[in-house]
């Protein structure tokens, strides 16, 4: 089914703000957390939280927000959800002196992400169809991941002339995304009145009965993704400050390079991947191996250069199976019920963000090698789960199931089944 009209280049870039916007929301606040707990007097269980409130009211209400999304449209909860992460980050700048009103204005934050970058996937999958959606949807994840590689180097300048000035960065950032997706995007009217919620649950409970199985699969590898990158992110500013004296932009610089190699391969793989789920299955156990190898090996290496290279590894996994699990999701269900579906798989990633510092922080407490030799260990069992219970049709390159309103039962489901 041909779309009657191709939208332009300027509709990916709003659709690929819209996460941009969602990263900065924790990625911007990495370099400055040291700054802020001496600053405040918190401890680094209090300073983690600064990313886990954030992450934990944005994962709470996403799924709310995607029925919502489902029921009138994107674009009309993308706007004011924007407007909301602005004056989120307004109320946290102002009363920087306060922790209790820092962490009010993050959950305001949290509740305005909920209705970003969830709602972008479902939006792009909306727009474009076939490999094209695949490639606007490795973009998105590019997106997110220009916006982690951007965000530390933007903290860390805005800290050179007040700690707390990253707050203020975000409703200017915000703005802009309200201007390009009002502009550019452009939905289509509902042809049928949105189903009722006792039906839109019906539905959503046949999907997951259907697809359950391999959907919550996907969706902890997602989460799982999340989790080990800010986890590391949060370990790894700590140590630089700590251990190797450095802060500031030469500290931004170095945590946007693992960042940088994620966002590089995300984009590739986005480009390449296509309809091709045998393909996307495999790129995402091999990432999982990849960052199974990376964390396993620098359990047994401090020196900084070292350190970076081998991270490098996991990033190149973390670019391998962002993409390919944005498409299985998309995919999973039609149009009617896709914001739910992806702002489900959004709850869970940003739950996984959430978890992953003050975690991260214990682990650092108790032993170095144990804290990288259990994640290891963790995405060596994702990367297990996802082997065993991801089944896909071999002859998925010459359907069109991408065209149907829903996911066929025959297309991707246990083996035994079929």
């Amino acid at each position: 089914m041909a779309q009657t009209k191709q939208p332009n280049v300027m509709t990916i870039v709003a659709i690929g703000s819209i996460p941009l916007i969602l990263t900065l929301g924790n990625s911007m606040l990495i370099p400055i957390l040291p700054q802020m707990k001496s600053e405040l007097h918190l401890s680094q269980f209090q300073v983690s939280l600064v990313i886990t409130v954030f992450s934990i009211t944005a994962a709470v209400f996403i799924p709310i927000v995607g029925y919502l999304a489902d029921r009138f449209s994107r674009k009309k909860i993308i706007i004011p959800c924007l407007f909301l992460y602005g004056i989120g980050g307004l109320i946290a700048g102002f009363f920087h002196q306060s922790f209790p009103l820092i962490m009010a204005g993050r959950a305001l934050q949290g509740l305005g992400a909920a209705g970003t970058g969830p709602i972008a996937m479902a939006l792009s999958a909306d727009l474009f169809k076939g490999a094209q959606e695949s490639k606007v949807l490795g973009i998105v994840e590019a997106s997110n991941g220009m916006g982690k590689v951007l965000s530390p180097i933007i903290g860390s300048l805005i800290a050179l002339l007040v700690w707390y000035g990253a707050f203020f960065a975000f409703p200017a950032f915000c703005a802009l995304s309200i201007l390009l997706t009002w502009i550019f995007i452009k939905e289509k009217k509902k042809e049928e009145e949105p189903p009722t919620i006792g039906k839109y649950a019906k539905g959503l409970l046949s999907v997951f009965k259907q697809e359950g199985r391999w959907l919550f699969t996907a969706y902890l590898a997602g989460a799982t993704c999340l989790f080990t990158l800010f986890g590391i992110l949060f370990y790894f500013s700590d140590v630089l400050e700590k251990t190797y004296d450095t802060d500031g932009v030469k500290k931004g610089l170095i945590l946007a390079i693992p960042l940088l190699v994620m966002c590089v391969t995300s984009y590739i793989t986005g480009s390449k991947i296509g309809q091709k789920q045998s393909l996307m299955k495999k790129l995402i156990v091999l990432g999982l191996a990849l960052m199974t190898i990376s964390y396993a090996t620098l359990s047994f290496f401090e020196q900084l250069v070292l350190f970076i290279s081998i991270l490098v590894i996991s990033s190149v996994g973390t670019g391998l199976v962002l993409p390919c699990i944005n498409s299985f999701i998309t995919g999973a269900v039609g149009k009617d019920r896709r914001g739910f579906v992806t702002s489900l798989y959004g709850s869970v990633r940003f739950l996984g963000v959430a978890i992953g510092p003050p975690i991260f922080g214990r682990l650092m407490e108790w032993s170095r090698p144990g804290m990288f030799l259990s994640i290891a260990g963790l995405t060596l069992a994702v990367g297990i789960l996802v082997l065993l219970l991801v089944h896909v049709n071999q002859n998925e390159e010459e359907t069109k199931e991408k065209e149907k309103p829903h996911l066929s039962s025959e297309r991707l489901q246990p083996a035994e089944e079929r």
